[in-house]
């Protein structure tokens, strides 16, 4: 999906201590980001974990309160005019006005960036079964989003920031956003797609950045994410089990027990487990399943509400 290697490629977006105060409260703090060109990028947080304010610092709608940012390595302050040259963004608060259909928003758009392709705006239209003879304040928060959308990729810009746009999308126009996220990094072009849906973020994302409380917690990849993710088990034993016989496992979480069906997470040695089990009982099934993105997710924030307690 990446068109350069991260070490090879000149960062789209970086960030340095970047730091937004809002007078006493914390938006973010000293957050580093290098997101290199041709990647999809997946910016993970719950709301209210600071992802717009870093968006909208990175921006230079809000003025940071430390720290400094660059995008395609145009310094977001100094140079924000041309940036915008460059960008196509949605921003987690979309406002459109209400009395202009949609096509009259797109051309609104067009004429600021100096003209587009309408054809590839008639085909995001139809790929996004959009409608944009209707007026913006007549459409659904679904069918707004949907114009939102095209506005940010019509032009075909080398970067495209979005902040929770599938937000209100049914579950098929979701697909082919998808979709289009991943034609846009087949071409070079580089994607920041910050998103509390972690499902749409595992689909297309390279790499992900956790934030949590202003604060980053890790950046990985989507595979070695993966690599150190719990494993949900499932066993069906020829007798009623016994949850003391899973706890002296190392790894073995969360166990539940409901006669000879056991159900567990499971972050350690599969063998260790397998010898355990059978040595005790007589297994009939077994089943495993992969955690997801989200649960990887839920995983972290656990662990980082655990060291926040100790300290």
């Amino acid at each position: 999906m990446v068109a350069a290697t991260h070490a090879q490629a000149r960062p789209a977006i970086q960030t340095v201590g970047l730091t937004k105060y809002y007078g006493r409260h914390l938006g973010i703090e000293d957050v580093n980001l290098d997101v290199s060109e041709g990647e999809v990028f997946g910016f993970l947080g719950p709301n209210g974990a600071g992802k717009s304010t870093t968006i909208r610092t990175i921006l230079d709608e809000i003025r940071p309160t430390a720290g400094s940012a660059t995008i395609l390595g145009l310094d977001t302050r100094a140079e924000a005019v041309e940036i915008r040259r460059h960008i196509g963004y949605i921003p987690g608060d979309l406002a459109l006005y209400p009395n202009l259909t949609g096509m009259d928003t797109l051309q609104y758009f067009a004429n600021m960036r100096g003209g587009v392709d309408w054809t590839y705006v008639d085909e995001l239209a139809d790929r996004l079964d959009s409608d944009l003879s209707r007026k913006v304040g007549d459409l659904s928060t679904g069918n707004r989003q949907k114009v939102g959308v095209i506005q940010a990729f019509m032009h075909h810009p080398d970067l495209l920031i979005m902040d929770e746009p599938t937000s209100g999308l049914d579950p098929l126009i979701q697909r082919e956003f998808q979709k289009m996220v991943s034609e846009v990094a087949a071409e070079g072009r580089t994607v920041f797609l910050s998103s509390h849906t972690l499902s749409e973020v595992q689909r297309v994302a390279d790499r992900v950045g956790i934030i949590r409380n202003g604060r980053l917690i890790t950046v990985e990849s989507v595979a070695d994410l993966r690599s150190k993710s719990m494993r949900e088990v499932e066993f069906v034993l020829d007798t009623e089990g016994e949850a003391s016989v899973f706890e002296s496992v190392e790894g073995v979480r969360n166990i539940v027990v409901a006669g000879n069906h056991v159900e567990m997470s499971f972050g350690g040695d599969m063998g260790e487990l397998l010898t355990t089990v059978t040595e005790r009982y007589g297994v009939a099934d077994i089943k495993t399943t992969e955690a997801d993105l989200e649960e990887i997710f839920l995983t972290y924030y656990h662990e980082d509400e655990g060291e926040e307690a100790r300290s």
